[in-house]
């Protein structure tokens, strides 16, 4: 009979979300180098580049990936031979767990769980409660799979219940380019089919936690209904040629995985849930003997891929950045950014949008005048750190706010990630502003070009404070221009066009 220890389980969830918030899984890691050399888009070329220099840093850093450390989603399946030796239920040593790796003073990793999410929508400060998936099972073994899910791919998550003669693959096409860019592409596609609604979406999830075996699928072809779809989805979806943080390109998707289950006749339930550059995932077994060892990947797995940028970039002193200048800069073209810049996210502007409503003025010390803003909530600091990482978040939720920042604040120019909405680039082109767009899935490497970081506003708020960054040489992307050109409009355009010119595009 195994008897699991309390002590042993919970240190063992601990110890497996540290791991996998700096380290990738190999699978996915090698197949984004992989992605590296066929890539033909300069301008996803780079933000690979830009991923995978970032994922290297980290795993030397023992820093997180990304910045979004997401919500702790546990697969469990116990084996009905297992006895436990435990003082607590098996939810609250998961909960425990997570409590230890986000709070670990070695490598904290951001808090972004907030609960009554319909009201107050409070954070929680450790990252708990997570979600957590049952399944009792024979044996005499307890065996786990951790995910930390962010909410840039999780609020991508599509559902539908299909007529039973529909067809998935046209489904799917139409559904990925409505995602746009948030999810942060290159990633990987999870798809569940059939079951009942709620079955669906934990199939999709659950398919996520499988390894990028696409090429070997290819190598030799499909056996099943499933694989069939898997590859042709794979085919197609990248021929729409979002690319590489949708600015355009050959890879959209690095696997497509579907998981199926028995339906009604009357149904097709179809779900389909994105991840991201930042995926992160890992499983492990619990046999009675102690803890579960994660033996550290080797160094030498990762791809020779160092990011640097061009020789001719042009360089941006945010001190003395003028209209006049901000007008000159292309779509498309990168900037290298030096000075001072405000951060600032969904609360933060929900509060300034309260305060201007109340007929108040900003905060003391906060003066977007000829300024840029940063779409970021980043990581608490460690060591010697002056942040921790600090990649941009999801600008397109920010798009409410942006015609009253513009109007009311004298902002000139934000920073985020993924493309903006239409009435947010009218706002931008109106009042001859510009959006950047900073590499999502590469915040370890950005956090390194802020120099300083101290926050003058809404300290309450924790990671959504208003901070003051000293930034030099941040890498960004003219994304929309002072003309409201957008280049996630016009990069996948481009692209969808070159490929069904290219005869062949494989894994």
């Amino acid at each position: 009979m195994t008897i699991i220890n309390q002590e042993d389980f919970i240190s063992s969830i601990a110890d497996a979300l540290q791991y996998i918030s700096y380290y990738h899984p190999l699978d996915y890691i090698q197949a984004l180098g992989e992605a590296y050399q066929r890539e033909q888009s300069p301008a996803a070329r780079d933000a690979i580049a830009q991923i995978l220099t970032n994922s290297r840093m980290s795993a030397l850093g023992h820093r997180p990936i990304c910045q979004d450390t997401g919500i702790v989603v546990a697969f469990v399946k116990v084996g009905m031979a297992v006895r436990w030796d435990a003082t607590i239920s098996v939810s609250d040593m998961v909960n425990e767990g997570v409590r230890r790796a986000y709070l670990n003073p070695d490598n904290v990793l951001r808090a972004s769980v907030v609960a009554d999410p319909a009201g107050a929508r409070r954070n929680t400060r450790d990252n708990t409660p997570a979600v957590i998936h049952y399944e009792i099972v024979p044996g005499d073994k307890v065996d786990i799979t951790l995910a930390a899910k962010g909410g840039g791919s999780e609020n991508k998550s599509k559902f539908a219940i299909l007529n039973p003669s529909d067809s998935i693959v046209d489904w799917v096409l139409k559904t990925v380019p409505d995602m746009g860019a948030g999810w942060c592409p290159p990633g990987i596609l999870g798809i569940g089919l059939g079951g009942t609604a709620e079955k669906a979406m934990l199939l999709a999830k659950e398919a996520l936690m499988e390894p990028v075996d696409i090429h070997e699928l290819q190598a030799r072809g499909p056996n099943s209904r499933v694989e069939e779809l898997r590859l042709e989805l794979f085919d197609k979806v990248n021929a729409l040629g979002i690319g590489a943080q949708g600015l355009g390109g050959l890879t959209t998707v690095l696997d497509v995985k579907i998981r199926d289950y028995p339906t009604h006749a009357a149904s097709l339930p179809v779900a389909m849930i994105p991840n991201c550059a930042a995926t992160r995932h890992v499983h492990f077994t619990l046999d009675g003997s102690g803890p579960a060892l994660l033996p550290p990947p080797s160094l030498d797995a990762w791809p020779k891929v160092e990011w640097q940028p061009a020789a001719d970039v042009r360089r941006v002193d945010l001190d003395r950045v003028s209209r006049e200048e901000v007008d000159s800069w292309k779509p498309g073209e990168t900037l290298l950014l030096s000075g001072k810049l405000l951060t600032g996210r969904d609360a933060a502007h929900k509060r300034i949008a309260d305060m201007f409503a109340r007929g108040e003025g900003l905060p003391p010390g906060v003066d977007f005048t000829n300024r840029f803003i940063y779409y970021v909530g980043p990581v608490e600091p460690v060591r010697d750190e002056v942040v921790g990482p600090a990649g941009p978040t999801t600008a397109t939720r920010m798009d409410k706010f942006t015609d009253m920042m513009l109007e009311k604040t004298g902002l000139i120019g934000m920073i985020g990630k993924a493309e903006r909405g239409e009435a947010a680039i009218e706002s931008i082109r109106r009042h001859k502003a510009v959006y950047l767009m900073a590499v999502g899935g590469a915040a370890y490497l950005v956090a390194k070009a802020v120099k300083s970081a101290r926050v003058i506003a809404f300290a309450d708020l924790g990671m959504e404070a208003i901070y003051e960054f000293v930034v030099q040489d941040m890498p960004v992307t003219v994304a929309v221009d002072s003309g409201g050109t957008s280049v996630h409009n016009t990069g996948p355009a481009e692209w969808r066009g070159k490929i069904g010119k290219i005869p062949v595009l494989r894994g």
